[in-house]
């Protein structure tokens, strides 16, 4: 038996049709609308069809259309889609714990036999765990529920109990004690673990054959370049201004600097459009938008969970999923992913001291 509530949004007397929200998440990630509704498992044909109701609606445009560089988000898209991911995240946590209990109502059981439980994350944008959320459809030990937000964001929803596990990322390098102080309110919370997941690297995204030649972050201030970033309290923007400051980079000597996306493939599509010269982020970003690569720096990507939950059923085996062969290998096959030996848990302050 599935139980499930929908969060359902209206504009004045227009109703938002929960599709169009997946449909705008898959544009900003994919930068092409036919991509997007593949993501979105829509027609091409139904999908315009959602985003001109939409506009007529709503009176504006939610994407912009541009010959030869594929869809992005017009101004109204990406607000829409900023604010319904936020509060969407908050209310959902509360709509999880009333299936729950409708289930307990109805059935007599919260975790019924051959049902597989329910684990949520909420984890900063990787291409390897938005992979696990296709391949591990059919796992029968875990229904895993995947949602991308900025590292810090990802901490905040499992102070509130939002989530199971978040994840999170810092550079592996010398001296960021700066940045990981941000960290140190959640990981230094009673009963919170940690988890080494896998290591990346990050680095300037640049049009093949870097024709701006960019080899370093103080290239990015250079006249005449267009910079794409990631929003603020992502883990990659946090990275990105701790290394800015090491170097003595001012922000405001970046024209595009606060022309912000929200996942790594959206700044890689935005690049790969034309609409920028370079972005920060993920080499295999890069390379799935056949753009040129220049490596900055080395991170580890963490898990993050309270001890109680560590052994519940669907956490043990979605842990045991991230645990295995199969995993290091789908980590390995991805441009600047290198896997760990083994998941090893400690005391979450443990990572950053």
């Amino acid at each position: 038996m599935k139980i499930s509530a929908q969060i359902r949004w209206t504009l004045d007397t227009v109703e938002i049709e929960p599709r169009l929200v997946t449909l705008l998440e898959a544009v900003a990630r994919h930068g092409s609308l036919q991509e997007a509704a593949k993501s979105a498992e829509l027609s091409y044909r139904h999908a315009w069809g959602l985003l001109e109701t939409a506009a007529t609606q709503l009176g504006d445009q939610l994407v912009l259309r541009q010959q030869g560089r594929g869809t992005l988000l017009a101004p109204l898209g990406a607000k829409l889609l900023e604010g319904m991911v936020d509060i969407n995240g908050t209310l959902a946590a509360s709509l999880r714990q009333g299936e729950a209990r409708m289930h307990e109502h109805i059935s007599g059981t919260q975790n019924a036999p051959g049902v597989p439980a329910k684990v949520s994350l909420y984890a900063s944008h990787d291409l390897a765990l938005a992979r696990i959320r296709d391949e591990s459809k059919d796992n029968p030990g875990f229904a895993l529920t995947l949602n991308f937000h900025g590292s810090l964001d990802c901490l905040a929803a499992l102070r509130r109990n939002q989530c199971e596990l978040a994840g999170f990322h810092l550079p592996a390098i010398p001296g960021t004690r700066t940045l990981a102080a941000q960290f140190i309110p959640f990981l230094s919370l009673k009963g919170w673990r940690a988890a080494h997941l896998l290591d990346r690297t990050q680095g300037l995204m640049v049009k093949a054959g870097n024709p701006k030649e960019l080899t370093r972050l103080t290239d990015l201030a250079q006249r005449g370049l267009r910079f794409v970033n990631r929003q603020p309290g992502s883990g990659t923007r946090l990275c990105l201004d701790f290394l800015l400051a090491q170097q003595g980079v001012a922000p405001g000597n970046i024209h595009g600097y606060t022309h912000e996306e929200f996942t790594h493939a959206a700044v890689a599509a935005t690049v790969a459009s034309g609409m920028a010269d370079a972005a920060f982020g993920i080499e295999a970003a890069a390379r799935e938008q056949n753009l040129d690569f220049v490596p900055i720096v080395s991170e580890h990507y963490y898990l993050a969970a309270r001890a109680s939950v560590l052994q519940k059923p669907g956490t043990r085996a979605l842990l045991d999923y991230l645990d295995s062969r199969e995993f290091r290998r789908l980590v390995n096959s991805l441009a600047g992913y290198r896997s760990v030996a083994s998941l090893q848990w400690v005391n979450a302050m443990d990572i950053i001291q």
